[in-house]
């Protein structure tokens, strides 16, 4: 599974590495609500939420279904002006502006993303032309909660006015809390940028690209950017461009807009905790399907603690030497041991720290 942008033709003057205050917003807001997402920023979101207005907290919730499980295209609007050359604003009223200059069906769809009621890597009707689209994004948004619904009668009935609500709550967030972690984060950002910026004039985009993430590669060809994703869709850079926007806040989400007719764009982390190799979404699906069997599970609780041969296992457990080969065979191919080996035995150990790369609570549980 991966998400893939075709950039056929695409001119190395067409690439730009650009941070956007108002994508940079729209990661804080995500951040605000989801602090589980995001460790690392804990102490920040605390400070933020301790002097937060009640009054502006409660207008979060009228619509964080926007960025709190979606990242809603609105934070990125530069992406689809027309002509697909826009780059971000220099300050966050820029990017407020560039809001404005969205059609109406590009607002809505953008808006109703977390309905998914309209295709969103092909052409399709919109919800403010075809009824059939209405009624769709009406029932998928009661499925969500009275809020979503609430939103999106607003939002089809009066579009400009969702625009203003918007544009005033992001004001008003920027006034609140932004503007002085704007006024923090915006040097490294910028210094990234520059950075990405002169690896694509003196490396190329591949060098660029490996930059931004382990997980995004370019073709031998240079035709095709894959960006490994627990997710499936496609792009092409056509007659635009292709942005790489930098964020402080992001970690550990590495988005990919890839709307149909919009400029393709990475978000992506900077300063953060990530790897340098983090597993593929294979290697991923591979260790948990390893995990999951309990003959496996209690192999890993002895093997987390020290090392043993196959035949101390097998003692231990009960079983023959190749029933414990077969499933030990299983966590090596996950990447999930380790092997040294002593005179003529063969010893086999747990990597904890790959297995604490997937969540403390199964190491927690094997260590218990």
């Amino acid at each position: 599974m991966s998400v893939r942008i075709d950039i056929t033709g695409l001119r190395p003057e067409r690439v730009a590495v650009v941070p956007s205050p108002l994508g940079e917003l729209g990661m804080a807001l995500h951040a605000l609500s989801e602090p589980g997402h995001h460790p690392g920023l804990q102490g920040w979101v605390t400070g933020v939420t301790a002097r937060l207005d009640p009054h502006l907290a409660d207008r979060m919730c009228e619509a964080d279904f926007l960025w709190r499980s979606t990242f809603s295209d609105l934070f990125l609007p530069f992406a689809g002006i027309e002509g697909l050359s826009t780059l971000p604003g220099a300050t966050l009223a820029e990017d407020l502006d560039l809001i404005d200059k969205l059609t109406d069906e590009q607002f809505v769809d953008a808006a109703m993303e977390f309905t998914c009621a309209a295709p969103y890597w092909s052409r399709g009707p919109s919800a403010l032309t075809d009824a059939a689209v209405r009624r769709r994004a009406l029932e998928l948004a009661a499925s969500r909660g009275p809020r979503q619904v609430r939103f999106t009668e607003r939002l089809l009935a009066d579009p400009p006015r969702i625009r203003d609500w918007l544009r005033q709550f992001l004001q008003d967030c920027d006034e609140a809390f932004f503007a002085e972690t704007w006024s923090r984060l915006r040097h490294q950002l910028a210094a990234d940028a520059r950075h990405k910026t002169d690896l694509l004039r003196r490396r190329g985009l591949a060098e660029a690209l490996a930059a931004v993430s382990p997980t995004v590669a370019l073709d031998e060809e240079g035709a095709l950017i894959t960006v490994d994703k627990l997710g499936i869709g496609h792009s092409a850079t056509a007659d635009g461009g292709l942005l790489l926007v930098p964020t402080s806040l992001g970690w550990p989400h590495l988005s990919v807009l890839h709307r149909y007719g919009w400029q393709p764009v990475l978000h992506y982390p900077v300063g953060s905790p990530e790897l340098a190799a983090p597993p593929s979404v294979e290697q991923l699906a591979l260790r948990m399907t390893a995990l999951s069997h309990p003959v496996r599970m209690r192999l890993c609780r002895h093997l987390a603690r020290s090392a043993y041969t196959t035949s101390e296992l097998a003692q231990i457990h009960g079983m023959t030497a190749p029933e414990i080969s077969r499933h030990l065979g299983v966590l090596k191919k996950a990447g999930l041991l380790t092997t040294r080996r002593r005179g003529r035995y063969v010893l086999h150990q747990l990597d904890v720290t790959v297995v604490a790369r997937l969540g403390s609570d199964f190491l927690e549980g094997i260590l218990r």
